[in-house]
This record gives C-alpha cells, structure tokens and sequence, in this order.
C-alpha cells in the first residue's frame, strides 16, 4: 500500500498559520478599537496569540517532518508567519483609522498631548512639536512600514526565542 504523503514546507505552514493569526489579530484588534481599549494593557494580549499560534504551527510543522524541525526551520516559519500576519492586520489596521473611524488619529494625537502635559517639564512648543512628530508619521505609507516590518522584526525575535523551546533536530549519525 503505497501512500502520497509529503513532508509539509516551512512555507506552507507558515502561510496557513499567517493566516489564521492575522484573522485572530483582526478581530482582537477591531475588539480593541471599539472598546477604546487600544492604548491599555490589554493589547499586548496580542503577542499571546502570536506565540500561541507559532507553537501550534512548529507542532505541525514537526508532525508533517517525521517529529524534526531544525532551529532555523522554526525561525524562518515564525518570520514569513509573523510577516503574513503583519500585512493583514496592519491592511486593517490602515481600513479601521481611514474609513472606518476616521477621527482615530486624532483621538491618538489628543492622547499624546494630555500624556505630555501630564508628565510636566515640556513647554507648549515642545509639545506641539511632538505631536507634529507623531502625525507626520501617521500616514498611510508610515503606518504600513512600521506595521509590517515591525511584525516582522518582532515575529523574527519571537521566534527567536520559541523556535529553541520547539526544536527537534534530527540525529546526525543515525
């Protein structure tokens, strides 16, 4: 009896799993944004899901490779993950601040101002001025950079760090 079993790829598995923590992402984050809950602790249950999500898919990943993955294996399933991911909930992320909530930003910016004037030591220029700051890199082209190569960079030092608990390196003299 002959079966066509292939091992499964980094790639195929970092894919699905991009994708089902970008929509995991997506609907945390809309959660978040319409509980006003964006800026509190809360939202750093996101890196929950993101580990969650790249354990499940170094499990799967060693289930379709006969039990083994190689620490770099798991490092480059966690970057493309993460970078799927990325992309999807910072097209979001740009969707929700535009058309959807349009006057988010400016919410964000009323934010930093009160932080800054609650924090003391900075006068009324220097404040205006980092808030001027912080809109000249709210725009579209900005938040999709930071967004995505910062999913990526985090998903990478993530992976960093799960992929030596997850790995399973084959024998070399066997």
């Amino acid at each position: 009896m002959e079966t066509n079993a292939t091992p499964v790829t980094t790639t195929s598995v970092a894919l699905r799993y991009g994708l089902l923590t970008g929509l995991l992402s997506v609907i945390f984050s809309f959660i978040l944004f319409v509980t006003h809950a964006d800026q509190s602790p809360a939202r750093w249950l996101g890196l929950v899901i993101l580990i969650g999500a790249m354990v499940m898919a170094h499990k799967t990943y060693k289930q379709g490779n006969g039990g083994f993955m190689n620490y770099s294996e798991g490092l480059g399933i966690g970057a493309f993950m993460s970078g799927v991911s990325g992309v999807i909930s910072t097209a979001f992320s740009v969707v929700y601040m535009k058309f959807i909530d349009p006057e988010y930003m400016s919410r964000m910016a009323d934010t930093a101002r009160a932080n800054m004037e609650a924090k003391g030591g900075m006068t009324d220029e220097q404040i205006d001025q980092g808030v001027a700051m912080m809109q000249k890199f709210s725009t579209t082209g900005w938040m999709v950079l930071f967004g995505v190569v910062g999913s990526v960079l985090g998903g990478l030092l993530i992976a960093l760090i799960v992929s030596a608990f997850t790995k399973h390196s084959k024998p070399e003299f066997e």
